[in-house]
This record gives C-alpha cells, structure tokens and sequence, in this order.
C-alpha cells in the first residue's frame, strides 16, 4: 500500500543511510548499542497511529498498521506503508488486545519494532516484554519499568524511595470496609478511593463523611471490580482545590534523563482531561523547578528510558504530591511539542535505536520553553445530551487553520464513518502564541471556523471553557468545571446552508408549505426513459 507521501523506497533508503552515517560519526559517550530501526508497526489505531506514521515516514522509515474487521476502511491504515488485519471474528476493542496475533504480524513481515501508541497495550508489561521475547524491540520503557509504574503501590513505593513528597496513603490495596473505616478514623476526611489496578476515573470515590465511607467503598470496589478484574482499593488523603501538573520526560538507555517541561491538566469532566496547558500559567518558579526536580530524580531512579510522565497534585499552600507516572506517551505530548520545539515520537524511535540524549542534542541546558499551547480534544459527543457519543457519517468538515494552529486527526473528513466501537475523539486542536491570552484567542478563532455536520461535537462547549475569562487568566484548577455550570449553557448551532438547501429542495419537489407563500404550484416531472433497442449487443458500443 503505497505511503501517505508518496516517497520512494529509493529516498527512504537514501534518507536513512544519510541519518546513521551522522548517528555513527558523532563521538558516543556511552557504551550503549545503536542498532537502527528500518521498519515499525504500531500497535494502535486513529490518532496516536497515524501520529507514529507520520514521524516514521519522516525519519525513512517503513511504517506498518493493524486493523480491526470494523476499521477496514480507517483513514489510519491507508496512512501507513503497510497494513494487515488482526482479531478476525473478535469484538473491536479485543483485536487491539490480541498479543500473540499482533506479534506473529510483526515477525511474519520483518518489523524491526512495536510502538503502542497510548491506551490498548500501551501499559501491559506482559505485552512489552513479548515484544522483546520475539527479538522485536519495543518503544517505550522496559517491561519492568512498565509493570513497576502500573501498579500504583509499586509505583508510590518508588516516589518514597526516591524521596519525592506522596499523599498520605494507605501502604497497599484495602479490600475491606473495616480497612476503610480505620484509615479514614487514624488521617481524617476527605479521602478518595481509586482503583488500585486500573484508572481513567472508574472505582474513584471523594468521600467528605464518615457516615458514607461504609457505602461509598463498596460501590468504587463493585465499579472497579466490573472495569478491572479486582475490586482492591487504594485509599489517599483527599487534597482540596489541587491543579493536576503533569512533567513530561525523557530518558535514554545509558541513564540519562531530561524533563521538557510541565503541563496543567486542570480543566477536566469526570476526571477526564478536556483541556491541556502547556507550561503551567502561574506556577511559583520555585515550586516549578522543585517539582521538575524531583520527577527526573524519580525516573533517575526507577532507571527510567524513552518518553514518560510523571503526574502532581499541586495545593494552594505550594506543596505538591506525586500521582503516578505513566509510562506511555500521553494524548496531550503535543503542547509539549509545541512549546519546546522537540518532536516527542522522533525521540522515543532514536532512544530506541540506542541513541542517547547527548546525541541528540537533548541536554537541559538547551530545552527551554517558547510561549505557551493549549490542546483541546475535539470528541463526537453531544455535550447537550450530557456528552453523550454521537455516531453516523460526517456529511460536512472544515476544519479551522492559520498560523499557530495544528491539527491532529484520524477520522476528520467529510464522508467519514464515527462507529460506536470505539472512543469519540475526532481531531486534536492545538494552539500556539506568545502568552496565554493571545493563545485562547487563537485557539477560539481556530473553533469557530470548524464545520462540522452529521454528526454533534463538543464545540459549543470547548468555546465557553475559552470564553470563560477564569481560564483566559489561567486561573484552575480541577474544580473548574463543576463550579461553571454557565459553560453548558449551549447555543444550538444554526446549520443555516443545510436548511436553506433542504426548504428550497421541498419547494422545487413538493409546492410551498403555506398557502400564503407564493402561487406556485408543485413541479409537475415527466422522466425521459431513454430508448433501448431490443436485441442490440450493448457491449459492443463500448
């Protein structure tokens, strides 16, 4: 299948010889092996997929795509060189999670390395380390580092060890209410209970009364036992009014590691992210340099390589305490991209060549923030109906565009299909300038241009999150949303060409609607059926 620029195997071929003779004659400071990768399959699909090709096909490298039955005709697989289908005759998200068929795709086709993309396999040590099992490399963190970060005991474990400041917590999952009911009487309220095999918001309890601890407990374990597998919870100390900062990393194989900076991630619904910042508006720079600190001492010490996250909750006192890291690329790696210039999957496909940091020109000293970005997600979801996910064929798309705007899409066309098989993220919009205020009003711009029709999207919303002159100050945090009930104040788009098209077709076909309206009478149509002599060869007069 031919790739999404049309270039030659000849100036792919060219391209990388040209980028390992470079890699070969710098002086390496480590004893580090680099072994180039020629080709890398993605074991993902939509965004983050053709996200990976795109960079793949600019460092000349052959790119190759999965697919599911139902997403035979997604734009994602005709991005990629090659693509082969997978989970024949499963569900639609069970063949993104089918290991030993993705494994046998990649050896069959001589793929020289698995990039998971964020969400499916993205976190499964398991999956890592079959990767490796296979002789194939994987582009991410080492199975170990992935299975340590998972686990949220593990991983809060570690942030102690490393001596970076963590909630105060129960010591590992509480299974019983009893366990509960002790912890809340020995540290007081509020408490959150989380999952502690799983995320995303599912078994996430806030919990302000001791009378309700008891029933609370049980309705987060039956939820994360659903989602999960395991009902076990992780109990924290509830802190109030946080902002959620994220400090995006990178690490390479010889123990080096470089923060890129923070992004605020405040904004979100449901603890869902709808909104990122990057960097944090606000942050006390002393805070700021402690916190980025402190999560590259963290990665220091888990021995942690490629490109990773570690999340905070910041107070308003200036105190902050460690979440989780996540082990993956995130959805908003863009507004990092954005701000320092460095292209994160590039990054993530050297270091697992083996290149290290120095090598590519990644040291401290020369990342620094330019302006300020903001991501916003772009889902089908009818924000009206309570976001609720909208499906059908896109009969209209124009996307907004300009300097300083970049959009990030799989299924962001007219004529494309929105399933209901999977998530409702249409395009990624990301704004650029030189300061917060003059990015939201860029991103607002970019908003407004969009037209999307056939299908509802959370537009109206995302501009009244822009609009709201708290944001625009950079004032949030995570009780944003749920303190502006004005944001879902919707105006009903107006879809004016559409209306306009359709009454003017009725009254061609149908007469006018009101007696009143014009004395035009309904178009009386005699078809023409064109003659066919019978007998004739029709094939023949071609």
């Amino acid at each position: 299948m031919p790739g999404v620029v049309g270039m030659s195997r000849t100036m792919r071929s060219h391209m990388k010889s040209q980028f390992i003779s470079w890699s070969l004659s710098r002086k390496f400071s480590t004893d580090v092996e680099f072994k180039p990768i020629r080709s890398v399959l993605v074991a993902n699909r939509g965004e983050i997929a053709i996200r990976v090709f795109r960079a793949c096909t600019e460092l000349g490298i052959r790119s190759v795509a999965i697919y599911s039955e139902q997403d035979k005709m997604h734009m994602h697989r005709q991005k990629a060189d090659e693509s082969y289908l997978v989970g024949k005759g499963l569900p639609p998200v069970q063949a993104y999670l089918n290991i030993p068929e993705i494994i046998r795709v990649a050896k069959e086709n001589n793929v020289d390395a698995i990039h998971p993309g964020y969400g499916f396999l993205s976190e499964r040590s398991d999956f890592a380390q079959a990767v490796i099992d296979a002789g194939i490399r994987f582009i991410g963190p080492t199975p170990f580092v992935v299975q340590q970060m998972g686990d949220k005991v593990a991983a809060r474990n570690a942030a102690i060890e490393a001596e970076v400041p963590i909630v105060p917590g129960t010591p590992g999952p509480v299974t019983t209410t009893d366990e509960a009911m002790e912890f809340c009487l020995k540290h007081g309220l509020p408490v959150i209970f989380k999952a502690a095999y799983g995320g995303g918001g599912r078994g996430m309890r806030v919990v302000r009364k001791m009378e309700e601890v008891k029933e609370n407990f049980e309705r987060a374990t039956s939820e994360a036992a659903a989602a999960f597998g395991n009902g076990a919870m992780f109990i924290e100390k509830f802190i109030e009014r946080p902002r959620h900062i994220e400090v995006q990393l990178l690490g390479d194989k010889a123990g080096n590691v470089v923060h890129l900076f923070e992004r605020d991630c405040s904004v979100q619904r449901r603890h869902q992210k709808v909104v990122e910042i990057a960097p944090a508006p606000h942050l006390d720079g002393k805070v700021r340099q402690k916190m980025l600190d402190k999560a590259v001492q963290l990665a220091r010490h888990v021995k942690y390589s490629n490109a990773g996250t570690v999340e905070f909750l910041a107070d308003e006192g200036g105190n902050f305490y460690f979440i989780e890291v996540n082990a993956r690329l995130q959805v908003e790696h863009t507004v990092t991209e954005e701000i320092t210039g460095i292209d994160l999957v590039q990054s993530q496909i050297k270091i697992a060549e083996g290149m290290t940091l120095p090598e590519l020109g990644l040291s401290q000293e020369k990342i620094v923030p330019q302006g300020y970005a903001i991501q916003c997600r772009v889902t089908t979801e009818d924000p009206a109906k309570n976001f609720q996910p909208d499906t059908g064929r896109i009969e209209v798309f124009r996307s907004g565009e300009g300097m300083g705007i970049r959009l990030d899409g799989a299924s962001a066309f007219a004529g494309a299909i929105i399933s209901p098989y999977y998530d409702s993220l249409l395009v990624k919009v990301i704004a650029h300038a030189a300061d917060l205020q003059a990015c939201c009003a860029k991103m607002n711009r970019a908003l407004r241009e969009f037209r999307v029709r056939g299908v509802k999207t959370n537009i109206p919303f995302l501009l009244n999150v822009l609009e709201n002159q708290k944001f625009v100050n950079g004032a949030v945090d995570t009780y944003f949303i749920d303190e502006h009930p004005q944001l879902f104040s919707l105006q009903p788009t107006q879809n004016r060409a559409q209306k306009l098209l359709n009454y003017i077709g009725t009254v061609l076909v149908n007469g006018p609607s009101t007696p009143l309206a014009t004395k035009l009478k309904p178009a009386e149509v005699v078809p023409q059926v064109p003659e066919i002599p019978l007998g004739k060869n029709l094939i023949s007069n071609y």
